[in-house]
């Protein structure tokens, strides 16, 4: 492996520690619906989780890329300080929401944290304005896209099985579960690993320790374990909001929420989008929740939620240009 200098290091361990977070952040996802339901046991689900989590990670580089190249306006403006200030706005911000048991976006944060950090070292022009719309629009647009796929998910489940005495109905879906659950970590580590990659092969790239933008296999490797150790330690506190506290799931809509889920999350690593799985989810337990009765999802919660969401990006923007200036006083 090449000879790395200690802010490269630095910028690698903060990575991991990110994408570790992100692990255990984001297991809710993958998972809470199916521990809600009771179709498979907490350890069982979280042990599944990882490892497809991991397998998830290893199958694409297009997201880490868009993440790594469409934000900057070019690699050689930015330097290890700048991306160790952006990946200390978003684990700052991770860790706060996780303590507090609030389903927020690590991509957000990580976006967020990038913006601040380029902001306040370069300017304006540092930022490829085109490449965070395009960013801005995928985050913004797949939860509501998931909300919208919900509803019409669960509303032909209930065409098909209208029929059927909610024993049968529970039990099919139960079992089916187990498959859409490993759909959804599947899906998740196949997005949201890559966001660290990038950012590794971005301080990579800019410091000239590898002559093209992409992600050497190791790096995958390491992303990738980081990602599957983090969910295997859980993150029970957004587990109980994202399983419960939205809506009274049931077999039938955990089953089309992970599924809906999963569809949307990996057609965004298909198109090399950087998504938030944890909006997706929550978009889709939502829309599952208003296909049965729209006073079955638990608004208030879902809107305490979307105010987190909306508030990511500035204060983590903030947080990671504070990083900087301290970050540059220091080295």
């Amino acid at each position: 492996m090449i000879e790395l200098h200690s802010l490269i290091i630095m910028v690698i361990i903060l990575a991991l520690i990110f994408d570790f977070i992100n692990g255990f952040h984001d297991t809710a996802n993958a998972i809470a619906t199916s521990v809600s339901t009771r179709a498979l046991y907490p350890t069982h689900a979280i042990m599944m989780a990882a490892g497809l989590n991991f397998v998830g990670a290893m199958v694409s580089t297009g997201v880490a890329k868009t993440i790594g190249g469409d934000i900057v306006s070019s690699p050689s403006l930015i330097d290890e300080k700048v991306i160790i200030a952006a990946l200390i706005g978003a684990i700052t911000w991770n860790l706060l929401t996780w303590y507090v048991g609030l389903p927020s976006s690590s991509s957000h944060a990580l976006i967020g944290g990038l913006i601040g950090a380029v902001l306040i070292s370069v300017g304006v022009n540092g930022l490829n304005w085109h490449g965070v719309g395009k960013i801005f629009l995928a985050l913004v647009a797949s939860p509501a896209i998931a909300f919208v796929t919900g509803i019409i998910i669960m509303n032909i489940i209930f065409r098909l099985f209208e029929n059927f005495s909610p024993h049968y109905i529970n039990d099919k879906f139960r079992k089916m579960q187990i498959l859409s659950a490993a759909a959804i970590a599947f899906s998740n580590g196949s997005n949201d690993a890559q966001k660290s990659m990038g950012i590794i092969t971005l301080a990579l790239f800019s410091g000239g320790f590898i002559s093209e933008f992409e992600v050497p296999t190791y790096v995958k490797v390491m992303c990738a374990a980081a990602m599957a150790i983090g969910t295997a330690t859980g993150g029970w506190r957004i587990i109980k909001t994202v399983g419960g506290k939205i809506f009274k799931l049931e077999p039938p809509s955990g089953f089309a929420a992970d599924l809906n889920s999963s569809m949307v999350v990996f057609g965004a690593t298909l198109l090399h989008l950087p998504v938030s799985t944890t909006h997706v989810v929550s978009g889709s337990i939502m829309g599952v929740g208003t296909a049965k009765r729209i006073n079955a999802v638990r608004w208030g919660v879902a809107r305490q939620m979307v105010k987190a969401w909306g508030m990511t990006i500035p204060i983590t923007a903030a947080i990671g240009a504070g990083a900087f200036i301290l970050v540059e006083a220091v080295f």
